[in-house]
C-alpha cells in the first residue's frame, strides 16, 4: 500500500535538562496531533526522542510535522522526514512495518541531519522523499516549498511561535490575543509581518498534496 511515512526525532535532546519532563510534553503533542490529523496508524514514540506514523497523503503528513515542530518550540526543535512509497505491515500488535517509504523517510531525516552539521544549511528541519520507483508527489518542489517553510518558522521569536500555534489550531486572532494577554493589532501586526498568513496559507495548500 502507498503511504506516507513521518519519521520525527528531538534535536540535542541529550541535553535536556529534564529528559523525563520532554518525553511527558512530546508524548502529549502526540497525542493531540493525532486527534486533530487523523493517521493511519497513530504517531508514537519508538525508541528515546525518536517517533513515526504514516498518513494517508503526503500533505498529511507535512501538516503534522509543522504541528509538531511549533508545539514544542521554543524550548525545543524538531527535525522529520517525509517519505512516500510501499509499506508493508508486518504485525499488527505491537504494530511492525517495513518497506520503500519507510526507506525513503529515513533517507530523508537523515538529510536534514547531514544539511544542520553545516552553517549554511543549519535552518532546514524537514525534507521529503520519494520512494524509487513510487510514483507521487515531485520529490524536488515538496521540498522547495519546506525549505522555504522551514526558513520562516526557525526565525519566529517566541510569541510568533505562539501566535502560529493559535492559527494552526483554527483560533481566531481576537482569540489568540487574549489567550497571550496582548491586544489584538499585536497579533495582527505579527501575523502580517512575520510571514505567518503566508505559513498558514502555504500550510493549507501543502495539506492538499495526495
Amino acid at each position: 500500500m502507498l503511504t506516507a511515512t513521518l519519521i520525527g526525532d528531538v534535536v540535542a535532546s541529550r541535553g535536556a535538562a529534564d529528559r523525563a519532563t520532554l518525553h511527558g510534553r512530546l508524548t502529549d503533542l502526540l497525542d493531540a496531533v493525532n486527534e486533530t490529523t487523523s493517521p493511519v496508524a497513530p504517531l508514537r514514540i519508538t525508541v528515546g526522542d525518536e517517533y513515526q506514523g504514516t498518513f494517508a497523503s503526503v500533505g498529511q503528513a507535512l501538516q503534522a510535522s509543522l504541528r509538531l515542530r511549533a508545539g514544542l518550540l521554543p524550548e525545543h526543535d524538531l527535525r522529520h522526514g517525509v517519505g512516500w512509497g510501499e509499506v508493508r505491515v508486518l504485525q499488527a500488535e505491537p504494530r511492525v512495518e517495513d518497506g520503500p517509504g519507510w526507506w525513503a523517510a529515513r533517507d530523508a531525516i537523515h538529510a536534514v541531519q547531514l544539511a544542520q552539521e553545516h552553517p549554511a544549511s543549519r535552518f532546514r528541519s524537514t525534507a521529503y522523499r520519494l520512494a524509487e520507483g513510487a510514483e507521487g508527489p515531485d520529490e524536488d518542489l515538496v521540498d522547495a516549498a519546506l525549505v522555504l517553510r522551514d526558513t520562516i518558522v526557525g526565525a519566529l521569536s517566541d510569541r510568533s511561535v505562539s501566535v502560529l500555534r493559535g492559527l494552526l489550531s483554527g483560533q481566531t486572532q481576537r482569540e489568540i490575543a487574549e489567550a497571550l494577554g496582548v491586544s489584538p493589532s499585536a497579533v495582527s501586526q505579527r501575523v502580517r509581518g512575520d510571514g505567518l498568513a503566508a505559513l498558514v496559507v502555504a500550510d493549507e495548500r501543502l495539506g492538499s498534496v495526495s
